[in-house]
């Protein structure tokens, strides 16, 4: 098994958006064998979806959010920075 992709230093809104590329193009699929990654069927979670789910949460998204944005199905999506409080 390989290793997981290393996380960025501080996630900047570049990164958030080739996450959300991540986890929607390498999104689960129900397969004879179990669960493979749609793009490439490997063993699902792939390397990519790992890393932008972990990218993801490191923007201050929940697991729920990132399940819908997967849902949604749109590679293009924008994601709003965390907000701050005042």
């Amino acid at each position: 098994m390989l290793r997981d992709i290393p996380l960025p230093p501080y996630v900047t809104v570049e990164d958030a958006q080739f996450a959300v590329r991540a986890v929607v193009v390498h999104a689960p699929r129900r397969w004879s064998g179990g669960m493979v990654c749609r793009n490439d069927a490997s063993p699902h979670p792939c390397r990519l979806h790992r890393w932008g789910t972990r990218v993801l949460a490191l923007r201050g998204l929940r697991a729920a959010e990132i399940a819908a944005l997967i849902e949604r199905g749109d590679p293009t999506a924008v994601v709003r920075p965390p907000d701050r409080p005042a």
